[in-house]
């Protein structure tokens, strides 16, 4: 009797290890079942190009079937529970699904750090559905302000997520001509932060090139209705807040009995991705993946896609009883998109170290590229790139 592997999730690393099993397991070796809440993988480092034109998201929404073999069986469903036990998937609507080997790549969900009114109020960036939310209500607040009175769109965190979405939103009202006024709030002092100060003085002029209005250096503390509060003494109003300010893990993988950090919630891994239980693997944002002297692989797109080649291996190796390869992360660099610009930094092979213009547009528009092609097809990639 062949043995039953299943995947859970269809983010970068859910399908990237769907597409590396199908390549590796032999015919009648194993059956292979793919569960997710959608029935497409997002390429969710480009997802916030639907902020601006919704248009996109026929390029950035792949459906599972362009991507999986006839073979594997997939399941349009929500885990609500995992039963290492019994080694069995608990599914909101479905009946439950066993494994033999099982492979968590659920992602991650907004942190909110307990912040009073921030879950409440703020929109998120996780799906689809949060990037039209974002388009949604920008155009309300848009088409609702005045030259006088403008709309005031904050986004909370500048890390890459918060980057991209600003200078999206930077682009939609520039298309539109709508009144909005554009703030990109940070925390700690730098924008980027932990970065080369190069490349965190690239992004920020691209940032002011766009209008958009940088504040460092004060938490975001409460949010009620009406007002942003930051620190002990600041606040300012909003129409639309969007929140970009950190990751934790899924509920599902938290309620588990794998062995995971306490305060984010995710799984801990080792290097060749299993977890506390031989019989589970996890990689992507779903884990914290061992990389030696107490680090972690970075929760990037790069690192999952790149992790997936190896973990869909390794769970062929696991059944047929052989050695597991160890992974280990390398960064081949960063591109960050700011609307229509782009800023490129510490590009493996290139020896400028941070760039912009024409050279670090088309490298972004080339990494997304890559990955459609690799998951789809190159037909998909061709046509995806002029809004990519």
């Amino acid at each position: 009797m062949s043995a039953n592997v299943v995947v859970v999730g269809a983010g970068y690393a859910g399908a990237g290890t769907v597409k590396s099993f199908e390549d590796e397991i032999d015919e009648g070796e194993a059956e292979l079942t793919w569960i997710s809440e959608h029935d497409y993988h997002l390429v969710l480092h480009e997802t916030h190009r639907v902020i601006r034109n919704p248009e996109v998201e026929s390029k950035v929404a792949i459906p599972v079937d362009e991507i999986k073999s006839p073979s594997t069986n997939f399941i349009r469903d929500r885990v609500t529970d995992i039963d290492t036990g019994e080694q069995t998937l608990e599914l909101q609507d479905g009946d439950p699904v066993d494994y033999d080997y099982l492979l968590l790549a659920v992602g991650s969900s907004t942190a909110f750090f307990g912040i009073d009114g921030l879950e409440e109020h703020a929109l998120t960036l996780k799906s689809l559905d949060d990037a039209r939310e974002i388009h949604e209500a920008v155009r309300t607040a848009g088409e609702d302000a005045t030259q006088s009175e403008p709309a005031q769109v904050l986004v909370g965190g500048a890390g890459l997520s918060g980057i991209q979405i600003a200078g999206e939103i930077a682009g939609y009202r520039d298309d539109t001509h709508a009144p909005i006024d554009i703030k990109l709030i940070e925390g700690l002092d730098e924008i980027f932060p932990g970065n080369d100060p190069e490349v965190q003085g690239a992004l920020r002029k691209r940032l002011l090139n766009r209008d958009i209005e940088i504040l460092t250096g004060d938490f975001i503390s409460e949010v009620d209705d009406e007002l942003v509060h930051l620190g002990d003494d600041e606040s300012m109003p909003y129409d639309v807040l969007v929140w970009a300010g950190g990751i934790s893990g899924r509920e599902t993988v938290a309620n588990s009995d794998l062995d995971k950090d306490e305060r984010s919630k995710r799984v801990h891994a080792e290097s060749n991705f299993q977890t506390s239980d031989d019989r589970v693997f996890a990689i992507g944002d779903t884990a914290l993946i061992d990389q030696g002297n107490d680090e972690q692989a970075p929760p990037t797109a790069e690192a999952a896609w790149t992790a997936a080649e190896v973990a869909g291996e390794n769970l062929v190796r696991a059944l047929r009883g052989a050695p597991l390869k160890s992974w280990q992360h390398k960064d081949k660099g960063t591109a960050i998109s700011v609307g229509e610009d782009a800023v490129a930094h510490d590009v493996m092979g290139i020896p400028i170290n941070t760039f912009g213009g024409v050279a670090a547009r088309t490298l972004k528009k080339a990494i997304a590229a890559r990955w459609i092609a690799e998951v789809s097809s190159t037909k998909r990639a061709i046509s995806a790139w002029s809004d990519m």
